[in-house]
């Protein structure tokens, strides 16, 4: 146990990384020829990628109960002390989103092994490797290696996206990729940039040293600061960005689009973390501050990006267009929670970004079980044939219409509940108040019009009756709106959890504490710019316990 709490930190990269490398080389028989050597690897990969995700999970779930403590877990690669070396940390946060991604991994697997997985080469090992990326971006406390996990996740995204081949999908893979390379280059600019002003890239000294920054410098790092949510602002989708998911995740086969939601949310994590936190309000020692930079910009395109998406979710003409369009909305959502800049508002951000990245995964499968069952028409909305499956399938989807929509008792309830009382008396409080009541009832308006083509505007039923969802595709989809439903039931300590995670974010003294205590921490290190040359080291002890390497 004690080989567990020095290197966990770093276990949820390797594990991923290790097993994928493990299913390369197992192989696997993708195709619907296969022989019966290629189907035993096929049937060995799946139990390899599934005991791993689990293992994964039990990980996720541990470090979470060590940061639920208060403990800021902190693992020094090499040995090498911060800033100068790579730093992985784990807080209420990071924990909490190495949990939602197992979450949602684990039925991802479940349904895509029920066939999905053998429509293309290499699934599995490409799905760890997203795995890896996911949760390198959440633990890394470093801004250039934010930007190594980014491209790890996104190289495995690209042949996700073309998994199960189609012309659909290489035209739209094509433009998701083109996009992301440009917004790749734009991210090295911005990280170059920071690194010569401020002399760091370690997260915890950037957000000391940010507010130190003055004159031309300080412009130079606002514009710096842009480009980086500009690059954020596209991974999250943030409007005007957001127009290449829909039908990018649209396109993709159900069980990537389901993994996918949970990739719009890095880029949400990374404002947070970077924009929140690093940019945020941190005393800046003179008004030309690079801190706080993009406060005034991100409830306007937060609030922008919610009414974007639910417009284009009522002119859906799919359900997988619809619930791309949600997924927009959802973003929207978040981001204004994290645009209060504030304590309530974050936690806020927190719960409902849980919830929403649950529930769109869950949309994501379900469109495609009702899909299958439609006949020719498919997941178009356009009369069709008679589901096989109405009563089951019909209560997944109200459910998830009514967790979305925000609707009590369900937790897309409790979290607008929870923004609209962050926001009351704050600077755009009532455009807020207007748009997440607005959209929530063009939301329910857009799914009830879905729900009754689907379920009502049905022709003759066929002579023969369409074959029921496989029992996989059932079981992966019910996990995931039944851990949505499971997060009002245990609402309490979700949002005790959600609020002592916003709390801590904005605790940058025990942050910096923890990650830089060879520097003395933030008593050494926010009282002078940066000039070139190291702070004197003092004394000063981590408020929190750490774990860390010898």
């Amino acid at each position: 146990m004690n080989w567990l709490q020095t290197h966990g930190p770093v276990l949820p990269v390797l594990l991923p990384a290790a097993t994928a490398i493990a299913l390369l080389l197992l192989g696997d028989g993708a195709g619907a020829s296969a022989t019966a050597s290629e189907a035993r690897r096929q049937a060995w990969s799946r139990r390899l990628a599934l005991g791993s995700v689990v293992l994964g999970g039990w990980l996720a779930l541990w470090l979470m109960r060590q940061a639920d403590t208060g403990a800021l877990s902190v693992y020094r690669l090499g040995g090498w002390p911060a800033p100068f070396g790579i730093v992985l940390v784990v807080d209420r946060l990071a924990a909490l989103m190495l949990v939602l991604t197992s979450s949602i991994a684990l039925p991802v697997l479940l349904y895509a092994s029920g066939g999905w997985d053998a429509r293309g080469r290499h699934f599995h090992a490409l799905l760890q490797f997203q795995l890896m990326g996911l949760n390198g971006a959440f633990v890394t406390g470093d801004l250039f290696n934010l930007f190594v996990f980014f491209e790890v996740l996104l190289i495995a995204s690209y042949v996700l996206m073309l998994h199960g081949r189609g012309g659909q999908r290489l035209r739209v893979g094509l433009h998701y990729v083109v996009l992301n390379l440009v917004a790749s280059a734009l991210f090295l600019v911005g990280v170059a940039l920071v690194y010569a002003l401020t002399g760091t890239l370690n997260l915890a000294d950037m957000a000391l040293r940010v507010p130190l920054v003055q004159g031309p410098d300080a412009v130079l790092l606002r514009a710096a600061a842009l480009l980086l949510l500009v690059v954020f602002g596209f991974k999250a989708a943030l409007a005007p960005l957001s127009i290449w998911l829909p039908a990018s995740y649209a396109a993709a086969s159900a069980p990537v689009a389901a993994l996918f939601a949970i990739m719009t949310k890095v880029g949400v994590y990374a404002i947070l973390r970077v924009h929140g936190v690093v940019f945020g309000d941190a005393g800046a020692a003179a008004a030309d501050s690079a801190a706080l930079v993009a406060q005034p910009l991100l409830l306007p395109l937060a609030l922008a990006t919610g009414v974007v998406g639910v417009l284009g979710a009522l002119a859906a003409g799919t359900l997988a267009g619809l619930v791309a369009w949600l997924t927009v909305a959802s973003v929207g959502t978040v981001l204004a929670a994290v645009g209060l800049y504030s304590t309530a508002g974050w936690a806020a951000a927190i719960y409902y970004l849980a919830h929403s990245t649950l529930i769109v995964a869950a949309l994501f499968l379900l469109v495609e079980l009702l899909g299958a069952q439609r006949g020719a028409a498919g997941g178009r909305l356009v009369p069709a044939t008679p589901v096989a499956q109405p009563a089951l399938l019909g209560i997944l989807l109200l459910l998830a219409a009514a967790s979305v929509a925000g609707l009590p008792p369900l937790p897309g309830f409790i979290g607008k509940l929870m923004l609209l009382q962050a926001s009351s008396g704050a600077p755009g409080g009532a455009a807020l108040w207007a748009v997440l009541l607005g959209g929530g009832l063009l939301t329910l308006i857009g799914l009830a019009r879905a729900g009754s083509i689907v379920f009502w505007q049905v022709q003759a039923a066929p002579a023969e009756v369409g074959a029921s969802a496989p029992p996989r595709g059932l079981a992966a989809t019910g996990l995931l709106i039944a851990a949505s439903v499971a997060m009002s039931v245990w609402a309490a300590p979700m949002l005790r959890y959600a609020q002592a995670a916003a709390l801590q974010l904005s605790d940058r003294a025990a942050y910096a504490a923890a990650v830089l205590p060879e520097l003395g921490g933030a008593a050494a290190r926010s009282t002078r710019p940066y000039t070139g040359q190291a702070a004197p080291a003092t004394p000063a002890a981590p408020s929190a316990p750490v774990a860390s390497p010898r």
